[in-house]
């Protein structure tokens, strides 16, 4: 198979969709790779990098989009990369469709096959492709708040570990899952006062076993959240549903109930965000104010650290996309149900039903696709 990776044109998106590791293991297993020219210097990989490890560069995305047969990216395809796909493609990338109406009716009339990153699933009830940058966008949260809390950038003007005499800032993350553990481990080991907001008992024992009061765990009533949100001077929204759109768990009229120059970190920015106030921002203007609560919204948060985030990404899509090049995606899906679940689009036909309830599209069953 004709494997293609074409540079990211997403703001300040600076991770590329293949590793040099992987090129080289996609070609020991018989597969051509195509690179575009540049792909990985944002995440420290030179053109030389992937021509030892076998792959071809090309000069443009039109050349990779013209003569690859699977598409391998990081970010959701851009308006003009989706101009380029044809019936014969299959991409795997995020895609996150359902905030997302125009992406997924572009997919549609393309007739790509399109496989999402963050539907994937293992037997373990996880997100494996998703969990990585989610580890990454939970540790990078606290930090990118602290910076957003500074008075310069028009936050309170508080220290998140405080200094003896003064106490540290008080920090509510809502949802207890990966972004949300690794949100909470790093705030509280700035120093600052966290509580994890969770529905879950039996995840709530688990984090208050393992992490023995590192930080504290509340259940995520509308009453406890209204009362933590109101008393934080962070706030994480770490709220994921998978491949439906975040829930909004804070209004904008209780955003009045905050301090001012609070920082939200809306970590689920990529699904919608659970914040009524949110819109994506980017990396050169990642910050603005509402109500005088400062939102720090970036879509594509993992970009920051885009060697880190390249490296654990591909890593975990290694195996995947070696499965779906070796079997063709219609074999690798029927042998996997894991990877099934991350079928969204093929033919014309919407395949992912929390997509097609959040937009309203009549849905096709993943495994009839595969069947016929």
């Amino acid at each position: 198979m004709k494997i293609g990776c074409p540079t990211e044109i997403k703001p300040q998106e600076f991770r590329v969709g293949l590793t040099p590791q992987a090129a080289m293991e996609a070609v020991a297993h018989g597969h051509e790779v195509i690179v575009q020219k540049g792909a990985g210097l944002g995440a420290g990989f030179t053109d030389d990098d992937y021509v030892a490890a076998g792959a071809r560069i090309a000069e443009t995305a039109e050349q990779v989009f013209a003569e690859a047969e699977m598409i391998v990216k990081v970010k959701e395809p851009q308006a003009v990369e989706r101009k380029m796909l044809r019936d014969y493609h299959l991409l795997f990338t995020y895609l996150h469709l359902a905030p997302d109406p125009d992406q997924t009716h572009d997919l549609l009339a393309s007739g790509c096959t399109a496989i999402a990153y963050e539907t994937v699933t293992d037997d373990r009830g996880g997100l494996p492709l998703l969990a990585p940058m989610s580890e990454v966008a939970g540790k990078l949260a606290p930090q990118m708040g602290a910076w957003t809390l500074q008075k310069a950038n028009g936050g309170r003007g508080v220290l998140l570990g405080g200094v003896p005499g003064v106490g540290p800032a008080k920090v509510a993350v809502i949802g207890g899952g990966v972004v949300g553990t690794h949100a909470a481990r790093v705030a509280a080991g700035m120093g600052a006062d966290v509580t994890v907001l969770d529905r879950s008992l039996p995840r709530m024992r688990y984090l208050d076993d393992v992490f023995g009061g590192v930080f504290k765990t509340r259940y995520a009533s509308a009453g406890s959240t209204a009362e933590l949100v109101a008393e934080a001077d962070m706030v994480i929204g770490a709220v994921l549903i998978p491949g439906a759109a975040a829930p909004k768990l804070v209004s904008r009229a209780q955003l009045s109930t905050m301090k001012h120059g609070a920082a939200i970190v809306d970590v689920a920015i990529d699904q919608g965000g659970c914040f009524e106030t949110s819109r994506a921002t980017t990396h050169q203007d990642p910050v603005y104010e509402v109500d005088g609560i400062m939102h720090y919204c970036v879509a594509n948060m993992p970009g920051a650290v885009a060697r880190t985030s390249t490296i654990a990404l591909g890593n975990a899509t290694m195996p995947f996309m070696l499965a779906l090049a070796d079997k063709g995606w219609k074999q690798a899906c029927a042998d996997d149900p894991h990877l099934l679940n991350g079928l969204n689009t093929h033919a014309g036909k919407l395949t992912y039903y929390a997509v097609g309830k959040a937009l309203g599209i009549d849905v096709t069953s993943p495994q009839l696709i595969v069947k016929g």
